[in-house]
């Protein structure tokens, strides 16, 4: 799938995950929309998966340590044919298959409840090492927000990650910059992240969060690295392709009103347009 391709599916997975949002009154789109393109790229292009078998044994495995913007990697598997796209209106309803974090027991394609941050990627070390020990060859990808960064319980899995050498386990963070209440450095300084993981043990990457050409020279090369775990620090925006809410914090846990709803839908609209007539 070429990068053009990536952009249109990458663009209409906002529309629906701003659109899940508004209609639940409910949801964190700020991380998620931060997050969109590297949820397309994984579920288009790195990972070995089937829709058709979302159990299937020797599949990749993706985790979302950051649960909260799981709206977006909801959207992202219901294009990908997991389950309907009409199922995405359902988000956060009594009943629904789509809860506000990830639910391995309700939504076909989800390989971890997360939600408690800094135990996904606990639970993705523990998949990598499970994968080791049982001589299967399959990858673990987990996704990490730079807020999220700030628990032990993160550090404490990298640590084991390194020990174990699992170099079958590439962790992604999501780094916008922002969390729920301000910027990362303001609440508990993160910087610099490259020297903090290699000191941890980890091969580290970095990349354009929203360049796909970007995110293919920092997975293919993750794929490349032997004898120790690779962590890819992506830079993205958050709120990414809504004006208003780019940078923004406030909408680290907020829904869009009708109006505000309508003026995101017009700008993606105009961006998938544009995208059309590349």
């Amino acid at each position: 799938m070429n990068k053009q391709e990536l952009e249109k599916i990458a663009n209409t997975i906002r529309k629906e995950t701003i659109s899940m949002i508004y209609n639940a009154k409910s949801g964190h789109p700020g991380g998620a929309l931060s997050a969109i393109d590297i949820f397309t790229y994984l579920y288009f292009q790195e990972m070995n998966v089937e829709p058709s078998n979302p159990k299937k044994e020797d599949r990749d495995r993706f985790v979302l340590s950051k649960g909260h913007t799981v709206p977006g990697l909801y959207a992202v598997l219901a294009e990908k044919g997991y389950f309907s796209k009409d199922t995405l209106m359902t988000y956060r309803k009594m009943g629904t298959i789509l809860q506000g974090h990830p639910d391995i027991k309700k939504t076909p394609g989800i390989d971890m409840s997360t939600g408690s941050l800094g135990q996904g990627i606990s639970a993705a070390v523990g998949m990598a090492f499970g994968a080791k020990a049982k001589n299967q060859d399959f990858r673990v990808y987990t996704m990490v927000g730079d807020g999220e960064i700030d628990e032990g319980q993160v550090w404490e899995a990298a640590m084991f990650a390194a020990h174990r050498k699992l170099d079958n386990l590439c962790v992604i963070v999501d780094n916008n910059g922002l969390q729920l209440d301000g910027t990362i450095e303001e609440i508990i300084g993160a910087t610099p992240l490259d020297k903090k993981f290699e000191a941890f043990g980890f091969h580290v990457l970095e990349a354009d969060g929203h360049d796909f050409d970007s995110l293919k020279a920092a997975f293919d090369k993750a794929r490349e690295v032997k004898g120790k775990p690779t962590v890819i620090i992506a830079k993205t925006v958050k709120g990414k392709g809504v004006s208003y809410m780019e940078n923004n914090v406030a909408w680290h846990g907020a829904a869009p009103n009708e109006e505000q709803y309508r003026q995101a839908m017009e700008e993606l609209e105009k961006a998938g347009e544009a995208l059309c007539q590349k």
